[in-house]
C-alpha cells in the first residue's frame, strides 16, 4: 500500500493517493512519535542515561528474545510509539466501527446454515420463488441475533468517561513544565488532525472521504477537543488506552 520515498510526506508514497485510513494514521503516528521522542528525551538526555536506568534494562532483557541489540533511546521511543499506537489508534480502527458494519446483521450474518441448494431440488425452486425468505433461513436465529447484535453494540460505545488521546484526567499528572508543554503541543497536534479530516470530508475531489452513503470519514478521528463526556455509539474519537 506503501513505498518508501523521501521525496513525499513521512517518508512514505502511498500508492492510493485518497486512502483515508493511511493518510491520518501517518499523521498520528507522526504525532505520537513527536510526543514520545519529546517526553523521553527530557528524562533521558542520552544514551548513558537509558543504559543506567537498571528498570528499563530489565524490561529490554526480558523482550531481547524477539528484539535483539541494546538499548538506545531510539529504540526506547519506537517501542513506546508502537504501544501508544496499538493500544489507541490501532484498537479504534478494528473495533469502534463494528456497529457500523455489522449492526445490521442481514448485511454480515454471522453464520450460514445451509450450503446454496442445486438447480431442480425443490429448495432451489424455493429459493426462485422467494429468495429473501430463503435467505433468512440461513442465517443466525433471532436469539443468537440479538446476543451478537447487543454484544457489538457494547463494544462500539464510547464510555461516558472516556479519555481521548491528547487528553488527561488530571492535570497534576507531573510536575515537570517541560512535559506539560510537551504534552499541551501534542494535544494541539491532534485537534488540528481533527480539522484537517472535516475539511477534506468536505472536498467532493476526494470520493473516498464521504462516498456513495454520504458517510463522512471519521474513523480516525481523535476528538481530543471534546470534553462533553456524551460516550455512546458516535462513531469517532480514539480513546487514551484500550478500555474492556
Amino acid at each position: 500500500m506503501a513505498v518508501p520515498d523521501s521525496r513525499y510526506p513521512y517518508g512514505l508514497k502511498l500508492m492510493i493517493n485518497d486512502y483515508p485510513y493511511a493518510i491520518v494514521g501517518l499523521e498520528i503516528w507522526a504525532a505520537i512519535e513527536t510526543w514520545v521522542t519529546e517526553y523521553y528525551s527530557f528524562y533521558y538526555p542520552s544514551d548513558e542515561t537509558v543504559k543506567n536506568d537498571t528498570e528499563i534494562q530489565s524490561w529490554w532483557s526480558e523482550k531481547r528474545t524477539m528484539v535483539a541489540g541494546d538499548e538506545h533511546i531510539s529504540h526506547l521511543t519506537q517501542a513506546y510509539t508502537i504501544i501508544i499506537w496499538i493500544a489507541s489508534t490501532f484498537h479504534v480502527a478494528v473495533n469502534f466501527r463494528q456497529y457500523l458494519y455489522i449492526g445490521y446483521l442481514p448485511s454480515r450474518p454471522t453464520v450460514s446454515h445451509r450450503f446454496m441448494p442445486e438447480p431442480g431440488t425443490k429448495e432451489y425452486d424455493k429459493l426462485e420463488n422467494n429468495p429473501d425468505l430463503a435467505f433468512l433461513k440461513t442465517i443466525t436465529a433471532q436469539f443468537q441475533t440479538l446476543l451478537g447484535v447487543s454484544l457489538i453494540e457494547v463494544l462500539s460505545r464510547h464510555a461516558t468517561n472516556e479519555i481521548y488521546l491528547g487528553q488527561r484526567d488530571t492535570a497534576e499528572w507531573t510536575i515537570d513544565d517541560e512535559p506539560l508543554t510537551t504534552f499541551e503541543r501534542f494535544g494541539k497536534k491532534l485537534v488540528e488532525i481533527d480539522s484537517r479530516i472535516m475539511e477534506t470530508n468536505n472536498d467532493i475531489k476526494l470520493k473516498n472521504r464521504v462516498g456513495s452513503m454520504k458517510v463522512p470519514y471519521t474513523l480516525l478521528y481523535p476528538n481530543t477537543s471534546d470534553y462533553s463526556r456524551e460516550g455512546g455509539l458516535t462513531g469517532k474519537g480514539i480513546p487514551n488506552s484500550i478500555s474492556i
